[in-house]
């Protein structure tokens, strides 16, 4: 697809941001932070036959780290699409609609081509189960349910564990099958031109690139990896594996803890029209 692949050399770093991610990105300029992105071989979950696990609510190591992270990659991918000619092209309200819906999936995908490890604790609230007991051994209400003492707000909705390990799963698909730089280009363009959401007027032109960058990503595959006839079908797990992401996770997961209840939508539209 000629126009996402143009857009492979459109993302140098720009002089300008977001007004809302711009202290994001350039208060952390003074100590070396911890090392809460950094992988550490040998890290997983212990198996548990109780899917209690699953539910467990997780943060971030370091969530100021994570979120600056993730605000630049977002800057980055907001760049991207904006460079995209056949997405220029498109009306203001149409570019809106699609930026809407695949903002979280697009950034997956940034992250992982970053390659932006997650390190994450479990939370630190007691469970509902510790809070029934202790306020029966107690006498009292239910306290309301809020961040310890001490410790960043992580907003009332924190990740499962299930949630967590669904990226850290997506993240460790993309990096195992070394995805390149067009590759990820192409599977952006998928993500991005998608025909089936509501309220689209260009459902046909929409329709027509996500299918040329469909069929871009496999001629690419077909010259560059003759050897690995699978390799198409392999690409576009990862696309499926997206859709079992939740954008309101990604969002709890890595604006929340720093910018607060942030509106998403008022984000990317000031995004969206500002020259990143």
């Amino acid at each position: 697809m000629a126009c996402v692949e143009r857009c492979c050399s459109c993302c140098a770093d720009s002089r300008r941001h977001s007004s809302i991610l711009y202290n994001i990105l350039r208060s952390e300029e003074r100590a070396a932070p911890p090392p809460g992105l950094r992988p550490r071989r040998g890290q997983g979950q212990a198996s548990r036959s109780c899917s209690c696990g699953s539910r467990r609510r997780v943060a971030l190591r370091s969530p100021q780290v994570a979120c600056k992270a993730a605000s630049a990659v977002l800057v980055k991918t907001l760049r991207f699409v904006q460079n995209v000619p056949c997405f220029q092209e498109l009306p203001l309200e149409e570019q809106l609609l699609l930026v809407r819906s695949c903002w979280a999936p697009l950034l997956l995908l940034g992250l992982a081509q970053d390659r932006v490890h997650l390190e994450t604790v479990e939370s630190a609230e007691p469970s509902m189960l510790q809070r029934i007991l202790t306020t029966r051994r107690q006498g009292e209400q239910p306290p309301p349910r809020g961040p310890a003492p001490g410790r960043p707000h992580h907003g009332p909705h924190l990740p499962s564990t299930g949630e967590i390990q669904a990226i850290k799963g997506f993240l460790a698909k993309c990096w195992s099958l070394d995805i390149s730089t067009k590759e990820y280009a192409y599977l952006k363009g998928t993500v991005l031109f998608n025909p089936d959401l509501p309220g689209l007027q260009c459902t046909q032109y929409i329709e027509g690139l996500q299918r040329e960058a469909q069929q871009a990503l496999n001629e690419h595959v077909r010259l560059i990896h003759r050897g690995d006839e699978a390799r198409f079908d392999k690409l576009n797990v990862v696309l499926s594996l997206l859709r079992s992401i939740n954008a309101n996770v990604i969002a709890e997961l890595f604006f929340r803890p720093i910018i607060g209840a942030v509106n998403m939508d008022d984000m990317l539209l000031e995004m969206l029209c500002a020259k990143l």
